[in-house]
């Protein structure tokens, strides 16, 4: 009991930053021991620890890299092991620890409350665990719906249970964010099958583009007596988010208009550039081999990794409100002006500074990370570039290289995998130590900038 005490004495010292950190951790530990019994691969399969290990992280992070083929590695019970990680990973360890609770009938308190703002970033406690109930219920019914139109439509591809069993694992995928295939080949095979795409695109713009905008958006359509205008976040979110989509598919569009797709028809133009935008958010599922791609386009597709999805989703990079705010601050200094001001709303500065730190940040990761994988890996600064992003961004996609990359680089991939999940701001405050505010200020000074 004494052990237990101080154990407990110990962990209430760590801060919420800290305890998310280390409650994602234990998440991949018992994830990597799951998919490390025997019944969770095919009769026969044997692999290094080191990719059921990236496995894991790539599963709880909802990333989608893995250095091995899923179907032909990977039994039935294998699968929902990993649709069970994309869930956790997905909708948040918290939150997911919340139903626990309340389905224990525990008490969620004042210290599960700041778990619970710091995992869905959110910043105040009002109506936290309301969210999550709405979060919880959200995210399953999409993944029903998603599930029973899959499942069904795919009765003209596959035999009863397997059609289910894809319906299944890619409504979770997609909704997850997580960018694993049973098929083998991620959606190739449909695509030339619209529809397919089509559902994949709602059920991944669904997970990518925030908890709270989703909230909002159900309380506006379905609960006439909570009919307010939407918040300052749900508007800058859903603008930039889109704004980026159209961006990237018009984007890729024009650089490969002479190459890939040359001779392709124009819903085949469309369809390929819309998915591939869209699966950049954070998706990681892909129609199409992208290595297919100019080296132009794979440049302009890790910027849009790089910046990833929206805040509280189930995606990672800087997030789209960070980007948003970066572009918004520098064409308002450039203008002359002091404050931003955004939809007759000013931003607060303390979320403008952590825009800029987030950025600032996350350039720097990724460059000295390209830098060191450029030392010990054979292969391009685009290739390099693009793998990286795509952990950071948790998304995916690959050019085909993951398998190829040593121990060496494929650690230093979950790392990116695991920060791009929790969030930089989580990343740097986990070693904050608290220190008291002293009652004194140094005297100023102005640095030349510029």
């Amino acid at each position: 009991m004494s052990i237990y005490r101080r154990n407990y004495k110990w962990i209430r010292t760590l801060s919420p930053f800290q305890l998310i950190a280390l409650f994602y951790l234990f998440a991949v530990t018992i994830a990597t021991i799951l998919l490390s019994l025997p019944i969770a691969y095919e009769p026969g399969v044997d692999i290094p620890f080191i990719d059921t290990l990236f496995v894991a992280v790539s599963a709880v992070s909802v990333t989608g890299l893995t250095p091995v083929s899923i179907p032909e590695t990977f039994s039935i019970v294998g699968y929902f092991m990993i649709a069970l990680m994309l869930q956790f990973g997905g909708i948040g360890i918290m939150t997911l620890g919340t139903i626990i609770w309340i389905v224990l009938g525990k008490k969620i308190g004042l210290r599960e409350r700041q778990l619970i703002m710091t995992d869905q970033n959110q910043s105040n406690f009002s109506g936290i665990v309301r969210l999550v109930l709405q979060i919880v219920l959200l995210v399953l019914l999409i993944e029903f719906i998603g599930f029973l139109i899959l499942g069904t439509y795919f009765l003209q591809y596959y035999e009863a249970g397997e059609a289910y069993l894809q319906g299944f694992f890619g409504a979770v995928s997609a909704m997850t964010n997580g960018g694993f295939d049973i098929t083998g080949a991620s959606l190739i095979p449909f695509q030339d099958d619209y529809f397919v795409q089509f559902i994949n695109m709602m059920l991944i713009i669904a997970g990518a583009i925030g908890f709270p905008v989703l909230i909002e958006v159900k309380q506006y359509l379905f609960e006439s007596g909570e009919r307010t205008r939407f918040s300052l976040f749900a508007k800058l979110t859903t603008i930039t988010f889109f704004a980026l989509i159209v961006l990237g598919a018009v984007m890729i569009v024009f650089l490969e208009f002479n190459h890939f797709f040359e001779g392709r028809s124009w819903h085949e133009i469309i369809f390929y550039a819309l998915f591939q935008s869209v699966t950049t958010r954070s998706g990681g599922l892909s129609t199409m081999d992208v290595s297919q791609f100019t080296e132009q386009t794979h440049l302009f597709m890790s910027s849009l990794m790089f910046i990833g999805a929206s805040p509280s989703s189930v995606g990672g990079g800087i997030r789209t409100t960070t980007f948003a705010l970066v572009v918004i601050f520098i064409l308002t200094f450039a203008r002359g002006k002091g404050s931003i001001r955004i939809f007759r709303r000013e931003v607060h500065n303390e979320d403008l500074n952590r825009a800029v730190v987030v950025t600032l940040m996350a350039v720097l990761t990724v460059f000295f990370s390209v830098l060191v994988v450029s030392i010990v890996e054979p292969f391009s600064m685009s290739e390099i570039l693009f793998e990286i992003c795509s952990a950071f961004g948790t998304v995916g996609l690959s050019l085909g290289i993951t398998s190829e990359l040593t121990t060496f680089t494929k650690l230093l991939l979950m790392g990116l995998m695991f920060i791009g999940r929790i969030g930089i701001l989580t990343f740097l405050f986990s070693f904050k130590k608290e220190k008291k505010k002293g009652n004194y200020h140094y005297p100023k000074e102005r640095v030349i900038i510029g």
